[in-house]
């Protein structure tokens, strides 16, 4: 089973930059699982890729995490996924079972060679969504942290940019 790591924590909480901190020595994989459907997200990804620089081979793919792995996950590579919150929010949009596919994503990490470092947010923390479908997705982010922290050997949680080690040795 591949070194897996989750970075968790609230939008603009500095998790995604310590997931690339945690992934920084080439070779490397960027998963991206955001679409651009519109300028503004768009505008959002460049700015992104630039961040990221020139020795990260990106792969796009907003839908089947667990067939993006078992391509590209390798021994001595680290594969980054950013980030589960959009995949979940593409898996509920075209309709399938968000259990189904986080046990398809699990299973294909068990069998990966390397390391594989995911971000997620951690959305259940503040006031309790207004509609059902809102009250729904948190529900379902919940259950996803929670199944990738339990195979996950390292997890931690990000705010104010500052990582507190949840689970295994700080990194």
């Amino acid at each position: 089973m591949a070194d897996i790591s989750l970075v968790l924590g609230g939008a603009r909480s500095g998790k995604s930059a310590r997931a690339l901190s945690l992934a920084a020595t080439p070779p490397h994989v960027f998963v991206a699982t955001a679409e651009a459907l519109d300028l503004e997200m768009e505008a959002r990804i460049a700015r992104h890729r630039a961040e990221r620089g020139e020795s990260w081979l990106v792969v796009e793919e907003p839908l089947d995490l667990a067939d993006a792995v078992r391509a590209h996950a390798a021994e001595g590579t680290t594969l980054l996924i950013d980030c589960l919150t959009l995949w979940l929010s593409n898996v509920m949009h075209h309709g399938r079972e968000p259990g189904a596919e986080t046990a398809r994503l699990i299973a294909a990490m068990e069998l990966a060679p390397g390391r594989i470092v995911l971000v997620s947010n951690e959305i259940g923390m503040g006031l309790a969504p207004m509609n059902e479908l809102g009250r729904a997705f948190r529900d379902e982010q919940g259950r996803l942290n929670q199944r990738i922290a339990a195979v996950a050997g390292h997890v931690e949680f990000v705010a104010a940019g500052l990582p507190l080690t949840l689970k295994g040795t700080p990194r």
